[in-house]
C-alpha cells in the first residue's frame, strides 16, 4: 500500500475506534452532538410502510444488509403463546380459505390458455387471442398481489408494464411471450395444489384442536356405542374399544387439543409463506428487470447531470473567462494606440500590467474548469490524483491506495469525483478533524472506503418536489449508473464511513 497525509497537523488525537479494513485511522472522533447538523443535502429519511427500503437499519459501524427490492414485508413479530390470537394469524388463515375459492377459476384459465395455445399453434390468428389471455393473466397478478397485501402483510412491485411494439410480427410475439403474464399463469397452476392442500391440512388441525379441548362438552350428546365386552360408552372411539369417556382421557385430549391449537398458527404461517415466496417470484417483476430498470434510471440521470455540468461550464466560460479575455482584449488594444500615437508610456504600461493580470487570473479560472471535467492528475493514476487531492483538501486527509488497483479510465474518474466529494462534505458539513481513504481491489471489484470522525447523522436523502437532490444522492446515482453500490453506516455522533464498489472495467 502507497499512503499519503496531507500536510496540516494532526495535533494528539488518538486513533478511532470505528471498523477499519487497515491501518488505524489517524483521526480523533469528535464530540457526539445529537443536535448538530447533518452532511451535506443530508434530510431525515422517509419512514412508514410506504418508505424505500434500500437496507435494513444497521448498528453503529457495521454495513446495512441489503433488503429484497421486489417487495416490502409488513409482518408483525408475534410470539409464540400469542399466536393463536394474532390477527395475523386470522388474515393468514382468511388468505388460505379465499385461496380455496378463487384457485379452481385461476385453474381453470391457465389450463384453458395452455391447452388453447397448443390447439391453435398451427394458425397465426389464433395466437392473438392467446397473447389476449396471456396479458389478461396480468389481471390475476394484480388480484393476487392485492390479497398479498392485504391479508399476508407484503407488499409486491407490479411487474414492468406491457410496452405495445410496432409491427404485426412484434406485436404477435410481444404478447404470447409476454414474461409477466406466463409467470402469472404458473402462480395459477401451482397456486391450486398449494391452496388445496393448505386448506385441508390448516382446517384438520384447527378443527381438531377446537374439537379435542371441548370434547368433554360435546361427548354427553353423542350416541352411546357397544364394545366388544357389552359395556357401553358415549365419547370418542380411537381403536377398537378405546372411548375418550373418562375424566383422565378428557384431560389427556384436551391438552393434545391445547398442543394442536398453538402448534395450528405455525403450521398457518408456514403456508403463508410458501403464498408469499410464490407472490414474490412469479408475480413481481424478476430481479434482471429491476437491474435494467435501475440502471436506465441512473443512467437517464447521470446523463442530465452531465447536461447541466456542460451548460455550467458553457455559462462559466461565457460569464467569467471570456468577459476576462475581452477586457485583456480592450486593454492591450488601448495601450497599443497609446503607444501608437506617442502617448504617455507609464499609462500603457499600467494597462499591460492590468492585462497580463488578468490574463493570470482567466489561466487559473481554466485549469479549475478544466480540473472539474477531467483531473489532470488522473493522466498519472488514480494513486496519484488522490494524493493531490489530499494535499489540497483542507483537512488532513489520510490516503491508503492499493498499488495493483487499476481501474479502466472511466470507473477510475467516478471513483476520484467520489472521494472528492465525501471529502468535501467531511470538510464542509461534517464538523470532522481528518479522513482516511482506503482504495483496494477486491477481483474485479475497485472498493472505496471514506471515513471521517464528524458528527455523522449523514442520510441519502430522496429527491424533493423540485427535483432537487442532496450531494450523496447525486453521488449514488453516479455509482449505480456503472452498476456499483454505495453504503453509507452514519449515526449521530459519528463516524460516518463510506463504502463504494464499483466493477474495475465497465
Amino acid at each position: 500500500m502507497s499512503a499519503v497525509t496531507s500536510p496540516q497537523p494532526l495535533g494528539d488525537a488518538a486513533p478511532t475506534g470505528g471498523p477499519t479494513d487497515g491501518p488505524p485511522d489517524p483521526v480523533a472522533p469528535a464530540e457526539p452532538s445529537s443536535s448538530a447538523p447533518s452532511q451535506a443535502g443530508a434530510h431525515p429519511a422517509p419512514t412508514g410502510p410506504h418508505a424505500p427500503q434500500t437496507a435494513r437499519p444497521a448498528r453503529p459501524g457495521r454495513v446495512p444488509v441489503p433488503v429484497d427490492p421486489r417487495y416490502t414485508d409488513h409482518r408483525e413479530d408475534v410470539g409464540f403463546l400469542r399466536a393463536p390470537f394474532a390477527r395475523s394469524t386470522w388474515r393468514e388463515f382468511g388468505y388460505i380459505w379465499l385461496s380455496l375459492f378463487v384457485a379452481p377459476v385461476a385453474f381453470t384459465y391457465a389450463i384453458f390458455t395452455v391447452s388453447f395455445t397448443a390447439g391453435i399453434l398451427v394458425t397465426v390468428v389464433g395466437l392473438f387471442v392467446t397473447g389476449a389471455l396471456v396479458l389478461g393473466a396480468r389481471g390475476w397478478g394484480g388480484m393476487y398481489r392485492t390479497m398479498a397485501r392485504s391479508m399476508l402483510s407484503v407488499d409486491v412491485l407490479a411487474p414492468a408494464p406491457y410496452e405495445r411494439r410496432r409491427g404485426f410480427w412484434r406485436v404477435l410475439w410481444s404478447t404470447v411471450s409476454d414474461g409477466p403474464g406466463w409467470r402469472a399463469l404458473s402462480f395459477m397452476l401451482v397456486s391450486f395444489v398449494l391452496s388445496i392442500v393448505s386448506f385441508v391440512v390448516s382446517v384438520t388441525f384447527f378443527f381438531t384442536a377446537v374439537g379435542a379441548m371441548t370434547h368433554w362438552y360435546w361427548a354427553q350428546f353423542l350416541p352411546l356405542q357397544q364394545a366388544a365386552d357389552g359395556t357401553w360408552h358415549r365419547g370418542a372411539q380411537m381403536g377398537t374399544d378405546w372411548f375418550v369417556d373418562t375424566p383422565m382421557r378428557q384431560s389427556a385430549l384436551a391438552a393434545a387439543g391445547v398442543v394442536l391449537w398453538w402448534l395450528w398458527p405455525q403450521l398457518v404461517r408456514g403456508f403463508a409463506q410458501l403464498f408469499r415466496l410464490l407472490t414474490i417470484n412469479l408475480l413481481g417483476p424478476t430481479r434482471a428487470s429491476l437491474r435494467v430498470r435501475d440502471l436506465e434510471k441512473s443512467r437517464g440521470r447521470t446523463v442530465e447531470d452531465a447536461d447541466a455540468k456542460l451548460r455550467r461550464i458553457e455559462r462559466d466560460l461565457h460569464d467569467g473567462t471570456q468577459a476576462r479575455l475581452v477586457a485583456v482584449a480592450m486593454q492591450l488594444g488601448e495601450a497599443k494606440e497609446q503607444l501608437a500615437s506617442g502617448g504617455d508610456a507609464t499609462e500603457a504600461l499600467d494597462l499591460v500590467d492590468s492585462a497580463h493580470a488578468s490574463t493570470k487570473e482567466a489561466l487559473v479560472e481554466l485549469r479549475e474548469l478544466a480540473r472539474g471535467i477531467h483531473p489532470p492528475a488522473l493522466d498519472n493514476g488514480l494513486a496519484v490524483a488522490l494524493e493531490t487531492l489530499a494535499a489540497r483538501s483542507p483537512l488532513p486527509v489520510t490516503v491508503d491506495v492499493d498499488p495493483r488497483v487499476a481501474p479502466s479510465p472511466a470507473v477510475e474518474t467516478i471513483a476520484y469525483f467520489c472521494v472528492a466529494e465525501l471529502v468535501t462534505n467531511a470538510a464542509k458539513h461534517a464538523r470532522a478533524s481528518g479522513v482516511y481513504v482506503l482504495v483496494e481491489e477486491q477481483g474485479s471489484t475497485l472498493r472505496l472506503r471514506v471515513r471521517d470522525d464528524g458528527q455523522g447523522g449523514a442520510r441519502v436523502s430522496t429527491p424533493d418536489a423540485q427535483g432537487h437532490r442532496s450531494g450523496l444522492a447525486g453521488l449514488e446515482e453516479r455509482v449505480r449508473s456503472v452498476d456499483g453500490t454505495l453504503d453509507l453506516v452514519s449515526p449521530v455522533g459519528g463516524p460516518t464511513v463510506v463504502t463504494v464498489t464499483l466493477p474495475s472495467r465497465v
